[in-house]
């Protein structure tokens, strides 16, 4: 897949403000600070397309990034995050509720995690969402650059033990900075659009 062009289509906080559904979308989700959106920038080739932050909770609303005309990435509003009130919490979760429970073109919802860290329990539920809602179950373990080669094994056995993950080709190791595994992730990408084209 050749990225040509991707453009914040729109920032959203309520349904109404959601793009139409004429193109399939791709979400992406977990916890505040885990790399969201240095992702998205990263498979896009881009440095400054998702807004990224070094404090937590930076994604508020649901950002629509539209890729060649032909697809959109999602970024959804990060969770967990300590700091914030309870009722911000909420507020949060009834975003990222009513997108992923409403949206018709979501093809396919992948969870962001950090290789170093051991999933949460937001996580697990979230990711149990993910399967019950009957999507692949595809994990992306980012901050890659941050760790060891020694212990990435280790990490990600850690994580797929934690998430009840059994097909090693759902879950990826990722670096922003140095884009590993970049390639087989927009084939992946490619492949679930091919997919969900064929469906319609």
């Amino acid at each position: 897949m050749k990225i040509i062009k991707s453009d914040l289509e729109k920032i959203a906080f309520l349904k109404e403000q959601y793009p139409d559904e004429s193109l399939p979308e791709i979400a992406f989700c977990g916890r505040s600070n885990v790399g969201k959106s240095s992702f998205i920038n990263s498979i896009l080739d881009r440095k400054n397309l998702a807004r990224t932050s070094s404090k937590p909770g930076k994604t508020r609303t649901v950002n629509f990034y539209n890729v060649n005309d032909e697809f959109r990435l999602v970024d959804l509003p990060g969770y967990g995050y300590a700091q914030t009130s309870k009722s911000e919490k909420k507020k949060w979760a009834t975003v990222i509720e009513t997108y992923l429970n409403t949206r018709e073109n979501l093809c396919e919802v992948f969870l962001i995690v950090d290789i170093r860290h051991k999933p949460t329990t937001q996580d697990k539920e979230m990711y149990r969402w993910i399967i019950e809602s009957g999507f692949c179950g595809f994990v992306i373990a980012t901050k890659l650059d941050k760790i060891g080669k020694t212990i990435v094994r280790k990490n990600l056995n850690i994580i797929k033990k934690e998430l009840g993950i059994e097909d090693d080709d759902l879950i990826y190791e990722y670096s922003s900075t140095t884009k590993k595994n970049k390639d087989i992730l927009m084939k992946q990408l490619e492949m679930i659009l091919k997919y969900s084209n064929e469906d319609e």
